[in-house]
């Protein structure tokens, strides 16, 4: 399935050096028919092990990952729901995109001049959230002119449309993004077509810079008010170095790591970053093995065994009869196929089938 997710931050925070790492992961596009060839669009795969594992296993010639749409968005400015700078591009790009990955920025550095000329990241973000909010809310008042004819006549599902478009309007009035809203499935069923720009989940990409002065490390006050924030929000966050993730995607192996060590950065922000935006937006991969290829397949969690088939072919769904099944680490375990089947570890699942995160698949139609 195609996935993209947005970057988008205020000028100086970090996002397109965050961008120019990322797309150092690139994997070949023409792997993913889904993708467009755009230079501000970068693939990405997402890390897995079990995959590697898999093709080592089957001995395959090609290994094709999962992979992400990573899309550098026009920088932000105040007023950009106005059409200020980018910014009427800026919002377009965003209404294309699955999800949005916000930097923040929480270090400080004289060399690098903030926009508003300090550091306050709940500032950036409440400014980033407004512009997206108002544009909302002009979404929401436009379709609400249109469908006044109709409610004026007494259509019943205009009716219906009016009372959750107003509570979404109510709602942006007051501060809130249309995705804290608690709406049933068929009031979701009424807005899908506007997509609302804060109706997409957002993950707050908190970037520091070594050898900087980061708030995290100093336990500034501002930091704590930052998780806060974010916790109040319900949202996904996640820590990263843009700056050393950038020069770290030059190097490869036991280098990479011994370098990661001198600079302080423990973890692999930039595979943290691919793996909790597939979780934030409740994704999980499936797999197919075999002598040609082993590749990861991305699904929504919950999906049944023709609509995880549709991820290879949409004629998978309607022409599906069965789907043979093995969880990896057991085939692995299992050192072959036939031994799998000996021991009853592959199964044959049928439409019912709900795939797990994992299972190895041949499916037969």
């Amino acid at each position: 399935m195609a996935l993209a997710i947005g970057i988008v931050g205020l000028p100086n925070v970090g996002k397109s050096t965050l961008f120019n790492a990322l797309t150092k992961k690139s994997v070949p596009a023409e792997n993913y028919p889904f993708c467009t060839i755009d230079p501000s669009v970068g693939v990405v795969a997402v890390p897995d092990e079990r995959l590697y594992k898999l093709a080592e296993f089957s001995h395959s010639q090609k290994t094709i990952p999962s992979a992400i749409e990573f899309v550098d968005i026009a920088g932000l400015v105040k007023g950009a729901s106005e059409g200020e700078g980018l910014g009427n591009k800026f919002l377009a790009h965003i209404r294309e995109v699955d999800a949005i990955a916000e930097v923040v920025r929480i270090f400080e550095d004289d060399k690098i001049i903030h926009v508003h000329g300090h550091i306050d990241p709940v500032s950036d973000i409440e400014t980033i959230n407004l512009e997206l909010i108002i544009a909302d809310q002009q979404t929401v008042e436009k379709r609400l002119a249109n469908i006044e004819k109709d409610v004026k006549r007494g259509d019943k599902e205009a009716l219906k449309e009016k009372e959750v478009l107003l509570k979404i309007t109510t709602a942006l009035g007051q501060g809130v993004l249309a995705r804290g809203v608690i709406l049933s499935h068929d009031e979701l069923l009424f807005i899908q077509s506007l997509h609302l720009l804060t109706m997409k989940p957002i993950l707050y990409v908190l970037n520091k810079k070594a050898g900087g002065k980061n708030l995290d490390e100093l336990k500034d006050e501002r930091y704590e008010k930052l998780l806060a924030y974010v916790g109040a929000l319900g949202a996904h966050y996640v820590i990263v170095d843009a700056g050393v993730e950038h020069d770290l995607s030059q190097l490869e192996g036991e280098e990479k790591e011994t370098f990661r060590a001198e600079l302080g950065a423990e973890d692999d922000g930039i595979n943290n970053l691919i793996v909790k935006n597939y979780e934030m937006l409740g994704l999980m991969t499936y797999f197919t093995t075999g002598e040609d290829e082993t590749r990861g397949w991305t699904i929504k969690k919950g999906s049944t065994a023709p609509v995880a088939g549709t991820a290879i072919h949409t004629d998978f769904k309607d022409k599906f009869i069965r789907a043979e099944v093995v969880f990896w680490q057991d085939l692995l375990n299992a050192g072959s196929y036939a031994t799998a089947r000996e021991k009853g570890l592959v199964r044959t699942e049928g439409k019912e089938y709900i795939v797990k995160g994992g299972d190895v698949i041949e499916f037969k139609i």
